[in-house]
């Protein structure tokens, strides 16, 4: 069964923090034939490695440790590379359709984009493209990604990474499985719950949450709970929200265990004692490093990962308590 979503919450303010680098690199350019990987500005031009400006702009809503992982990534890339960087953010999909606009406004070098609403940014990433700026993908969209002309993308493929969780599920005797979902209409999140329910061989149902709104995740998932004692296990999409769900059990008198995708560094202590099952991480950190390495890397020497063809994976990898010991001093570190 699905629980409906809740209704719609007003757009969210944007947020933008800029960092800008002051080393200064000097590789020539190199120029590009195939038409696929680009066009006008970027490596056909030749570019000059310095000062080069690149905007990031997800759809990361406010307060998201998830995405002040992407951030800390592109910053150490930018910081690298000698770029010049800009992040926003609007979790409202027309709110980032607009941030792209902006940003071919300033007339950056390149862009780093999320495709989580395909539909919202494909107007604006064609705009991008028109004016020879080159943009690459990360995160969300990897469906999407090649269809609207993005050179790259840099993620971990949701639909394989929910198989994968099914399949664990199966492993540990699972029965009736709650899949969380805190953003509606994501399409990365939809296909790791639909990606569970290929594999898994329980029961299997999809509860949305506002996400935003941590009160009114807890409350419709310990109701939940409350409702069904025979769901056995919560899958959250995000780390945040597996911590919030150990408290929802417990407030619900539930037997459910908690399994998550993400990691941070809460979660890592939350798996070392038990809580938490496991979690599935995407690397967001790389994601975010990738991104503006990758358009470092095609303007000043005109490379193209995967060769503009296919992605470039970043997950799924599963840390249990077993291994969490592996990525913790990453994790404390805000890198992981």
């Amino acid at each position: 069964m699905n629980t409906p979503p809740p209704p719609r919450t007003p757009p969210r303010s944007l947020r933008v923090a800029a960092l800008t680098s002051v080393a200064l690199l000097l590789l020539a350019g190199c120029s590009s034939g195939d038409s696929s990987l680009g066009s006008g500005k970027g490596a056909a031009e030749g570019a000059d490695a310095a000062g080069l400006k690149v905007a990031l702009i997800t759809h990361g809503g406010e307060g998201d440790a998830f995405w002040e992982l992407v951030q800390k990534g592109a910053e150490a890339a930018a910081a690298k590379d000698g770029v010049d960087l800009t992040y926003a953010n609007d979790s409202d999909p027309a709110g980032q359709a607009q941030l792209v606009r902006d940003a071919i406004s300033d007339r950056v070098d390149g862009i780093a984009v999320t495709l989580a609403k395909p539909a919202a940014m494909k107007a604006p990433v064609a705009a991008a493209r028109a004016a020879g700026i080159p943009v690459v993908g990360l995160n969300s969209g990897i469906d999407a990604w090649k269809s609207q002309g993005l050179l790259e993308y840099f993620g971990q493929d949701e639909s394989v990474a929910g198989a994968a969780v099914g399949d664990k599920l199966n492993g540990l005797k699972v029965k009736h499985a709650l899949c969380v979902i805190h953003e509606r209409g994501n399409v990365a999140l939809e296909a790791r719950c639909a990606g569970l329910k290929k594999t898994f061989r329980g029961e299997t149902e999809n509860l949305y949450v506002e996400g935003t709104d941590p009160e009114a995740v807890d409350t419709v998932l310990t109701a939940r709970l409350r409702q069904d004692p025979g769901i056995d296990e919560v899958v959250t999409l995000g780390a945040q929200f597996a911590l919030d769900a150990v408290e929802s059990v417990k407030a619900a008198g539930s037997k459910a265990q908690v399994s998550t995708f993400d990691l941070n560094n809460d979660l890592v202590k939350a798996i070392r004692a038990g809580n938490v099952q496991f979690a599935v991480d995407q690397q967001p950190y790389l994601q975010g490093y990738l991104a503006v390495d990758s358009l470092w890397l095609y303007r000043t020497n005109g490379n193209v990962s995967g060769g503009g063809v296919a992605p470039v994976l970043t997950g799924p990898a599963f840390v249990t308590r077993t291994n969490v010991a592996t990525v913790a001093k990453f994790a404390a570190a805000g890198t992981r």
